[in-house]
């Protein structure tokens, strides 16, 4: 059979007839005018259903309202041949080209569904764009063209790659439909998703694409509503099942249509009975979703009736005739938009009422006397298990686990029931209720309603000694009941994870029971309810009479009398109606029984609350009683911070200046509720985890920043100025320059600071340094000034000192006459080192008293200035006062800026030999990097799972620079108008994947072909060597852009030959190094760095003295072990609370002192045996503990001046509970360990910092944790810059995106971020700063980079096959390494260790062994079906709670995932399972967990590394590190920094 890939129609079909057009009346319709300039020559198309007759020439006078808004780059013209000439392809005789924006309308410009083209005239506007889609969305250009065409007829392509591709034809072209304007999105959504049906049922049927053709239509329609139901576009009208069979009769048409050009072998779907039975189900029903939608039209509603469908035609609308076709159409389009309105009016369920609570006295009577919970068993803390994952503001994103042998209760140890607490969120909630049990891994088992309550239907969650972790709960915030089937499941929450519930302890059972049977209770009224063919003449009497009548053998029985099955009801009632308010069914949830209850619950006075509509998602500590009873195994406790005096002041006065309240509103993370979080699904065009991941982070904003990019013109005042004094220069432009000048008496100089009146009001007028002033020839007198941004403007917010304002690169010219008054700033210089310290905290002492003392008389504020403001850059720079005020009609910032616009101006020499482009000398014969866009396929990836998004993207093309082409007509030379000829070197991956694993990532072909590109499509240089001259690697991070050749390579024949010898690569005229090689449209330095980026590595001049660094919370050693190799430290010290990480440390690097303690007792020890005990603010605890130290012990630690860098990633489990508290919130928010991080760099003050942490960092608590972080170090005097980093471009073959934070001393240069090396894709991880403006650390590389991405393949895919739960810690290799990457990452073991994996329970190794072994496979490819266990319980092998919860948990995609060969792995985490928050975790081809080694090489540790406890223990150690390519990346430009530093 033949299939459509989503490719241009004229290569969509091979071997197919050249006219066939889906069937006979559409070739009837494909007819067109002799004179037409496409009418000739013939073209394939897709196959498609589709019919439309008697085409009429209108005019299409589009409404206001259709109109849409014209984009940058888009040009737009009248008639579509213009826009067809305008985006020119590779057309051979009829024109291919894509549509964007595009809406489909009738000639009075109404929007019309593409179908109704069947009926009437439908025109286009929209956006056409070239077939060939660049990587590059800058570079892409439009043309915008209204009301063309009449379209002709419709296709859909894609059956291949399970994506539909829609088509449209006009007399003209053929256009691929990619994007709908935002006003026809949700009805061309209707189209699409019949689309997207047929081409699941494509799968489901065909043979070559895996399906199963004899599938019956129950079955095929069970698939599609599992795997159809995550889709945004479907409605909640109606259920997936309607809506696919009143598409019946379309997906039949369209499928059979795909017989005509399948293979004779093939099994044609006209003769399949599952789709002859869907069409006849369609025709049976008459379109029942007309019957069940109330229409807003009720006229046309009336007339609209489907015939009997008794048609004799094989084609479901074969014999209809226009009227009727209209009819059918309209009624479709019509129910789309009233499912479309029932959507975005979906129940909101209670959460916007009210909640009634069960009072305590009602339910006693159904449990058992008081009792105690007991327990001599050791129980760990849930902070600690938890304590590196973040309490997510996304509750679906906690960590998820099994409850086994557990007990709930209350702070006074009572066993309590759950019934207790809410089940949601509400108002004056009275009630805590703690919880203890044994913590699993979830294995997806739930528990069947026909056993008894306690009785799990999972072998491992029955049994009382299950083999876990026993914990105590904090405080449950919320529980719910979840079913399915015969299955049902409880699941409680804390702040720090979801826990589904197993067998409970024998003590807390009789507590448990009332609670499950109560949900049997209301399950069974639920399928009672069902089985009634009117569910309102059913009444609460009718029903609790029934229940009365259920046998004693039954689930649900409570009594036989009614008025105990009565009162049961109404005293649990909580539980029953919540199981009724999620119930999908409104009929049901509606009925009288539920509105009787609550209205019989309310009699009997519960106590009714509020829930809320805005959650306040909280996190406290662990208040547990069970935390203050022996024996209880809670090492970590949360000790407060050991902080020096500074940094007590700056974050303790943050918190002071805030009252509780402020800091709830503006803390909170608020959850929206009903509607409207599904108005926003609705527009969203991606999936959920895609919508997660191209969030913006974004920090605190104020409503209006000043950011002046170009010259002021503001009016001129006409009160008095004139100039004070003699002129005393000019300017180059000839005007007088004068340095001092009277402004209303106030006197105005050249170094001064004034405030200046804008044309718009601002809450704070605009601040300007003055550098210089000037006449000019009309006598009017002006100021050149750079402005100063209050610290409210800048990232910073309110975190810092309101006096302290920061100098930008911002110039304005503003007359001396809008000046309002001018202000008092000084520039603060102040000494650096820790021998500085005191002094420099006692003059700020007394400026901030004097500071205060003005604001008590009322006088204006003094500001100061210290730093360098570049938000573009995300960074604070040291102040260079040489260059500041000088008053020669010159300005710094001018100068810079100027210089870089001089930079970026193409030249092209007289000899047109070389050019200079963005920065960049190039010269005939250099090899250059070409964007891989202008060299690409057709081809379309519509690879979306996770783990897969790398596949398909491509490196640049390293070619060889032959000739310089410019047309000598044109009068204006650019980079747009130049073009080159080049030679092309091919990469391994250019031949196969194959060739690409066996090969070195740096090898590249020579070739004889010869391409000439425009000038726009060089990226950057490079280097092309002998193999014997490079040098080698220790790292799997290359840095250097340098490749080799030894081979000539034939695409034509696909031969590959040793290079001749007389071919000589021509000798580099540079080194290319770094970043400098693709500085793209930068300018060179950076204000406040040095120029030096010019400058190579100076090894042989530069000192070979690496930097003593300390690292805290040090880990395994990941970071210091990157960055050691890099050359740029030594690790002296280490500060690791964990004793299993700690001696890792130890065991990677004997060179280092490892401090396996506290970080506050150690901080409290240093500066107790330095003598600074008064700068010193810890707790007893902390001191008693330094105490105990022996005088060995201390003598080691080391001493300010000793450490010249410290690094770490502080641990970030507290962040998002900040402010969060009853109690005062700056006395909980000295338990977290950022501020004893920061109080060490305090009290050392090393020349280096780096802070690594979780990319949400830079966005908790609205940004505060991240802007305090960022005033600390500039407070301390620091050079700071700030950004996020993908791991993945760095060398390891793994998505990992971590925020970094670099600070330098204001004696040092400040590093820059390492150039992403590798292709890998994401989105731009960008920071939007204050003023809207977007910052990014570095460019992304999906749309290239100098080398491939690495894949699952180059880094495991030659270490032995083992099977589950292996646990040998040594054998052989077995196999030689294959890859460049495993070469690299083997370095000079010759045993492999660490090849350990994970024990899955029996019942997740089925499932494993049942997940097939292709790319993106997970559990929804698990079959429907039960499996025997070897105890004989019989269980669902899909976990029962996935498809039950799909719709809420973005279908769950990844759990049970399976890895693919050549993508990429997920994040690495700290316990990999297939029910874990990252589920993608089994081997792509073998049955179990990625081993503890292959995980470690994800993260790029070399197979040298050692990890130390057991298996669970060195996942933790591997999933908390930083990958160490990523670390020497960094180390590198630490390394560079330092160098340019002494080269200056």
């Amino acid at each position: 059979m033949t299939l459509y890939k989503s490719k241009s129609p004229a290569s969509d079909v091979e071997g197919a007839d050249p006219n066939a057009e889906g069937n006979t009346r559409s070739k009837e319709k494909r007819t067109r005018s002799a004179n037409s300039k496409y009418a000739s020559g013939s073209r394939k198309m897709p196959k498609r259903e589709a019919a439309c007759t008697h085409f009429k020439h209108k005019a299409v006078p589009l409404t206001d309202k259709s109109m849409i808004t014209e984009k940058e780059r888009v040009k737009v013209v009248e008639e579509e041949i213009a826009a067809i000439s305008l985006t020119t392809g590779q057309d051979d005789t009829r024109p291919n080209r894509r549509l964007t924006d595009f809406m489909f309308h009738d000639a009075d410009g109404t929007p019309q569904p593409v179908e109704m083209l069947e009926v009437d005239d439908i025109f286009i506007s929209g956006t056409i764009l070239p077939l060939e889609e660049t990587l590059d969305k800058k570079k892409e250009t439009g043309v915008r063209c209204e009301g063309f065409g009449r379209l002709e007829s419709w296709a859909i392509s894609g059956y291949e790659d399970g994506s539909p591709i829609i088509w449209v034809s006009t007399e003209v072209a053929d256009y691929d439909c990619v994007k709908p304007a935002a006003l026809y999105k949700k009805l061309y959504g209707h189209f699409l998703e019949k689309a997207h049906t047929c081409i699941e049922i494509y799968k489901r049927l065909s043979k070559s694409a895996g399906g199963n053709p004899d599938l019956t239509l129950d079955e095929l329609l069970a698939a599609l509503t599992r795997s159809m139901s995550g889709s945004k576009n479907l409605p909640h009208g109606a259920t997936i099942r309607d809506l696919v069979i009143s598409w019946g009769g379309f997906i039949y048409d369209q499928l059979i249509g795909l017989d005509e050009t399948s293979a004779e072998t093939d099994q044609r779907f006209s003769e399949l009975p599952v789709l002859a039975a869907l069409r006849d189900e369609s025709r049976k029903t008459a379109y029942p979703l007309a019957t069940k939608m109330v229409s807003s039209q009720g006229a046309i509603s009336a007339i609209l009736k489907i015939g009997d469908g008794e048609k004799t035609s094989q084609s479901t609308y074969a014999g209809e005739d226009e009227d009727t076709k209209f009819a059918r159409l309209l009624q479709e389009k019509e129910n789309w938009q009233s499912l479309r309105q029932k959507k975005r009016q979906r129940r909101v369920t209670s959460s916007n009422r009210y909640y009634i609570k069960i009072n305590e006295d009602e339910i006693a009577n159904d449990y058992p006397f008081p009792a105690y919970y007991k327990s001599v068993i050791q129980e760990t803390d849930e902070y600690i298990i938890f304590d590196n994952n973040i309490a997510s503001s996304d509750l679906d994103q906690l960590p998820r686990s099994m409850l086994h042998n557990w007990s709930l209760y209350n702070p006074d140890l009572r066993l309590t029931s759950l019934e207790l607490l809410p089940m949601k969120l509400c108002d004056s909630i009275d009630v805590t209720i703690y919880g203890s049990g044994i913590m699993t891994a979830d294995d997806g088992s739930g528990f069947c309603l026909d056993n008894e309550s306690t009785q799990s239907s999972s072998s491992s969650s029955g049994s009382q000694n299950t083999d876990g972790i026993p914990i105590y709960l904090s405080a449950i915030k919320e529980w719910m009941i979840e079913f399915g089937s015969s299955m049902v499941s409880i699941s409680i929450r804390t702040d720090m994870a979801w826990y589904r519930l197993g067998k409970p302890s024998e003590q807390y059972s009789p507590w448990y029971k009332p609670v499950l049977k109560t949900a049997k209770l209301a399950i069974s009224i639920i399928t009672l309810l069902k089985e009634q063919s009117r569910v309102s003449r059913l009444s609460f009497p009718d029903v609790i009479k029934r229940v009365s009548n259920f046998g004693k053998n039954q689930p649900a029985y409570i009594s036989n009398y009614p008025a105990v099955v009565e009162r049961y009801a109404v005293v649990h009632g909580q539980i029953i109606l919540q199981i009724f308010a999620v119930y999908p069914n409104a009929t049901i949830r509606k009925c009288a029984f539920v509105t009787t209850l609550r209205d019989k619950m309310e009699k009997r006075n519960h106590t009714r609350l509020t829930v809320k509509e805005k959650l306040i998602l909280k996190k406290s500590p662990n208040w547990n009683p069970r935390a203050a009873m022996v024996p209880v195994v809670s090492k970590r406790k949360l000790m407060p911070a050991t902080i020096t005096r500074l940094i007590n002041r700056i974050w303790g006065e943050f918190y002071s200046n805030y009252s509780q309240e402020d800091l709830k509103d503006e803390d909170s993370l608020e959850v929206k509720t009903g509607g409207q979080l599904e108005e926003e699904e609705e527009e969203s065009e991606d999936d959920s985890e895609e919508a997660e991941e191209e969030k913006i982070i974004a920090v605190e904003k104020v409503e209006r920043p000043h950011s002046p990019l170009k010259p002021l013109k503001l009016p001129s005042s006409v009160r008095e100025v004139k100039w004070d004094g003699e002129a005393v220069g000019k300017t180059c432009a000839g005007n007088a320059l004068y340095t001092q000048a009277i402004v209303r008496g106030d006197v105005v100089a050249v170094g001064g600071t004034v405030l200046v009146e804008t044309s718009y009001s601002e809450e704070h007028p605009p601040i300007y340094f003055v550098e210089y002033m000037y006449e000019d020839s009309g006598a009017r007198k002006w100021i050149h000034g750079r402005l100063l941004r209050r610290a409210c403007e800048t990232v910073l917010g309110t975190a810092a000192d309101e006096r302290e304002v920061f100098l930008t690169n911002d110039c304005a010219e503003f007359e001396l006459g809008d000046i309002v008054r001018t202000v008092i700033m000084v520039t603060r210089l102040m000494p650096w080192g820790y021998q500085n310290r005191k002094a420099n905290a006692d003059h700020d002492k007394v400026d901030r008293a004097r500071a205060v003392d003005r604001k008590t008389r009322g006088l204006p504020m003094e500001y100061f200035c210290k730093s360098l403001y570049l938000p573009e850059k995300g960074a604070f720079f040291c102040l260079k006062t040489d260059t500041m005020g000088l008053g020669s009609g010159l300005c710094h910032s001018c100068k810079i800026k100027e210089a870089q616009i001089e930079e970026e101006v193409f030249k092209v020499n007289t000899s047109i030999t070389s050019f200079k482009y963005q920065g960049r000398e190039y010269n005939i014969h250099d090899f250059i990097y070409i964007g891989p866009h202008y060299f690409a396929t057709n081809e379309r990836s519509h690879i979306t799972f996770k783990g897969g998004r790398n596949v398909g993207l491509k490196a640049y093309v390293v070619c060889h620079l032959l000739e310089i082409e410019v047309t000598k007509a044109l009068k204006i030379v650019n980079a747009e108008t130049v073009k080159v000829k080049v030679r092309r070197f091919f990469r391994p991956e250019d031949i196969s994947a194959e060739k690409a694993y066996h090969s070195d990532i740096r090898e590249v072909y020579y070739s004889k072909q010869i391409v000439t590109v425009p000038m726009v499509a060089i990226e950057g240089k490079c280097e092309v060597k002998k193999k014997q001259d490079l040098s080698a690697l220790d790292s799997t991070f290359v840095f250097e852009h340098i490749f080799f050749c030894e081979n000539l390579y034939d695409p034509e024949n696909g031969a590959l030959k040793q290079l001749p010898s007389h071919l000589q690569l021509s000798p580099p005229k540079e080194s290319v190094v770094g970043d400098a090689a693709i500085r793209k449209r930068k300018g060179k330095s950076n204000e406040g760095e040095n120029d030096f980026s010019g400058i190579e590595s100076q090894e042989d001049a530069f000192p070979k003295k690496c930097l003593a660094a300390l690292d805290i919370f040090a880990g395994c050693g990941g970071l210091s072990e990157g960055l050691q190799k890099s050359g740029a430290t030594v690790t002296k010290w280490a500060i690791e609370y964990e004793e299993p990480a700690g001696e890792a440390f130890k065991v990677n690097h004997p060179e280092t002192l490892v401090l396996i303690n506290n970080c506050n007792v150690i901080l409290r020890a240093i500066m107790i045996a330095c003598g600074d005990a008064d700068d010193c603010i810890s707790t007893s605890e902390a001191a008693e503990l330094a105490a105990k130290l022996d005088k060995k012990e201390i003598n080691n630690l080391p001493r300010p001046g000793q450490v010249d860098f410290i690094n770490g990633g502080p641990p970030c489990q507290g962040f998002s509970g900040m402010n969060r508290f009853n109690q005062s919130a700056w006395s909980k928010v000295q338990c977290e360990m950022i501020l004893a991080f920061l109080s060490f760099v305090d009290y050392f003050r090393p020349k280096f910092f780096l802070l690594e942490n979780v990319r949400n960092f830079v966005s908790f608590n609205k940004g505060q944790t991240f802007q305090l972080t960022l005033a600390s170090l500039l407070k301390m005097g620091y050079q700071v810059r700030f950004g996020i980093l993908e791991a993945g471009a760095y060398g390891v073959s793994q998505s990992r995106r971590r925020a970094f934070i670099w600070a330098a001393s204001p004696e040092e240069t400040l590093p820059e971020w390492p150039e992403p090396m590798h292709v890998f894709a994401g989105p731009k991880l960008k920071v939007t700063l204050n003023g809207n403006i977007q910052y990014a650390a570095v460019r992304n590389t999906a749309t290239g980079a100098p080398f491939r991405a690495i894949t699952v393949r180059d880094t495991i895919g030659e270490l032995p096959d083992v099977g589950n739960g292996a646990s040998a810690v040594s054998m052989q290799y077995e196999n030689e390494p294959v890859s460049w990457f495993q070469k690299t990452i083997r370095g000079n073991a010759s045993v492999l260790t660490e090849h350990i994996s994970k024990e899955m329970i029996e019942l997740n190794l089925i499932r494993c062994q049942r997940i097939p072994k292709r790319p993106g496979a997970d559990w929804r490819d698990l079959p429907d079906e039960k499996v025997q266990l070897s105890s004989g319980d019989v269980v669902d092998l899909i976990p029962w709670c996935l498809p039950n919860t799909a719709e809420r948990h973005n279908q769950w995609k990844g759990l049970f995932g399976r890895l693919d060969w050549e993508g990429n792995f997920p994040t690495s985490v700290t316990d990999p399972q297939p029910m874990g928050k990252v589920g993608m975790c089994f081997h792509p081809e073998q049955d179990r967990i990625l081993t503890v080694r292959e995980c470690a090489r994800s993260q790029g540790f070399p197979d040298g590394y050692k990890f130390v406890g057991n298996i669970h223990h060195k996942h933790r150690q591997i999933g908390n590190a930083v990958p160490p390519p990523l670390a020497f990346a960094l180390g590198r430009k630490l390394k560079e920094a330092r160098e340019q530093r002494h080269a200056a």
